[in-house]
């Protein structure tokens, strides 16, 4: 029974079922009653197995075929009207052609299985700042996934109304044939197409393909921005709470910084930390002329290998009831999961991320697959919160991108202005470790984080950074860079990281408030040593922290010449001239 009349809602699942040819068609309401009759089937049918309702209460285990278990960026297209709208670092397709090959995939996909109808808000149901989608899909998997991730149900019909203003989504899981995998995106028809896959982030449509690929285009076009970005509350021991949002390539400690628990000397002065989103922020000028950004999100999808006690107990804590794992180890004795640095006691009776029996104490194998996952409800956070459910968003003080390099750039930067502060982003990159690629030290540039998700030309992205700011004026939030990944002679990092990161934060809010200075460098402004507070760090002294404020001209001339190479063979003449500008002063501050 369809549970809405909006007719251009009724004619595309009027069309995807002529096309794909459903047993039946299931409206998702979001009651509790009917995720728990689709948990009920999703368990007899082997598609989810129940966890130990104990220990582990409401929380399933799922498996992938093993070859799908990752987003593919090479499998991912943007599917604008021509190629240097798609940009250079996006894979195009030519509409008309998309649509043809992936119906032709898609055609009686359905068969023998149920078509889903899931209306889901990306942000609080009737927030201004909130957006509206319609997933089709015949998994369970993604519809249970889908109801953590975002707000699904009736009430977003009650939002919707007659509005043809919502994002058309279509996931098919066809035969998981990896040959004929696409995840394709129409910008301009705002309608995302998933087939071949049943991997969360290839298929729950409302992840990064709506809520950055998707958005980042209408924010383009509406004047807002959707960012790739954890979004932080610090709340003072006066109970004043600055908000900062926080972009970071992966393996850069994103989620760490969003759940981060304050050092034992802050905790006692009465420091708390809020989280009020891990992966992504949409931001919109207030009546009041600042930035404010909401996380769209409902939950949050992690990767599970690296999570643990010490590393993030907060999710940790998030996952214990509610949550579906997706492609870690099952242990046998007492019906729960486990993967690599969870604890050092490895079950000996499981089962591994494939199926396949497994003991930890001597298998040379991994039980967890590296990207195994968590879908966790974002309310089980110990730290999350109080204005996350609340529509109008939190005022963004500060900006913060960062990614890991061993050495040149500084512990923590701020940029100059707004205009170099999108300079500053735009340079963003990681450098490869050892265990991944086999080369050190090589550069790879992920500008704001947003280079797999960025929905239209990157040149373009830029422009509206700077748009943006000539929008904010003087009530644009300030931005600063950070690296915790400074390394000694012995390759061992310097900074102690994890919860520590908070003295960095707060030195960077007393600039925001202007309550401490900085020494003007050829960069940026960077801290007097003396204004980072390291009361309670051990084995880190003040002559270790100017190490890592230290800026060196030579590199960072070298540096001038490795962005200088990026912009020209990248983006060419998409380079807005204000950055070209920003790059033009760093050479000549580092040649003085």
């Amino acid at each position: 029974m369809e549970l809405t009349q909006n007719p251009s809602v009724l004619e595309l699942v009027r069309k995807t079922a002529e096309l794909t040819t459903p047993k039946e068609i299931v409206w998702i309401d979001g009651s509790e009653a009917q995720l728990e009759s689709l948990r009920k089937i999703a368990v007899e049918t082997g598609e989810l197995i129940k966890l130990n309702e104990e220990k582990l209460p409401g929380c399933y285990l799922h498996r992938t075929a093993v070859n799908d278990v990752a987003r593919v960026e090479g499998r991912t297209f943007i599917c604008a009207h021509t190629k240097e709208e798609a940009g250079p670092t996006n894979n195009w397709m030519d509409p008309q052609e998309a649509y043809k090959m992936l119906y032709d995939i898609a055609r009686g996909s359905y068969k023998g299985r149920t078509m889903y109808v899931i209306p889901y808000s990306m942000g609080p149901i009737g927030s201004p700042l909130a957006k509206i989608g319609v997933e089709l899909t015949d998994s369970i998997y993604v519809v249970l996934n889908m109801a953590i991730m975002t707000r699904v149900g009736d009430a977003v019909w009650d939002v919707l109304g007659d509005s043809t203003d919502w994002v058309k989504g279509l996931h098919c899981k066809c035969d998981i044939d990896e040959e004929k995998r696409y995840i394709c995106h129409f910008p301009e028809d705002n309608t995302i197409i998933s087939v071949n896959s049943g991997y969360g982030g290839n298929v729950l449509l409302g992840k990064k393909c709506f809520a950055l690929r998707i958005a980042s285009y209408q924010g383009k076009n509406e004047g807002w921005m959707a960012e790739h970005m954890l979004i932080l509350g610090i709340e003072n021991p006066q109970g004043e709470i600055k908000y900062v949002s926080a972009a970071f390539p992966s393996a850069c400690g994103k989620t760490n910084l969003a759940m981060m628990i304050p050092p034992e000397g802050y905790r006692v002065k009465g420091y708390k930390v809020w989280t009020v989103g891990d992966d992504i922020a949409w931001m919109r000028q207030g009546e009041d002329g600042r930035l404010y950004a909401i996380n769209p999100e409902n939950g949050f999808f992690g990767v599970a290998p690296g999570t643990n006690e010490k590393s993030n107990p907060n999710a940790l804590a998030t996952t214990r009831q509610g949550t579906i794992f997706t492609n870690v180890a099952h242990n046998l004795d007492d019906n729960t999961v486990w993967w690599e640095s969870l604890d050092k006691n490895p079950p000996e009776n499981a089962l591994d991320w494939t199926g396949e029996p497994w003991n930890g104490k001597t298998s040379d194998k991994k039980g967890a697959h590296p990207n195994s996952r968590f879908t966790a409800p974002a309310k089980n956070c110990p730290c999350i919160s109080p204005e996350f459910d609340k529509g109008a968003g939190v005022p963004i003080s500060a900006i913060i991108f960062g990614g890991r390099r061993a050495s040149t750039t500084p512990l923590v930067y701020q940029s100059r202005d707004w205009n170099h502060g999108v300079f500053v982003g735009s340079i963003m990159a990681s450098e490869t470790t050892a265990a991944a690629t086999g080369a050190v030290g090589v550069l790879r540039h992920d500008p704001m984080a947003m280079k797999p998700f960025c929905g239209y030309n990157m040149g373009d992205y830029f422009q509206h950074w700077i748009d943006m700011g000539k929008k904010l004026g003087d009530k644009a939030p300030k931005i600063f860079n950070v690296n915790w990944f400074r390394v000694d002679e012995d390759g061992h990092f310097i900074w102690p990281g994890f919860g520590d990161n908070l003295r960095v934060v707060e030195w960077i809010i007393k600039r925001v408030e202007g309550a401490v200075d900085a020494d003007e460098t050829a960069i940026g402004y960077v801290p007097k040593a003396e204004d980072i507070n390291l009361e309670g760090l051990k084995d880190f002294s003040i002559d270790d922290l100017k190490t890592i404020l230290e800026v060196d001209k030579a590199k960072w001339a070298k540096e001038a010449d490795e962005i200088e190479n990026y912009y020209d063979t990248t983006f060419g003449d998409h380079m807005p001239n204000e950055l070209r500008d920003s790059l033009a002063t760093l050479k000549a501050n580092c040649a003085e």
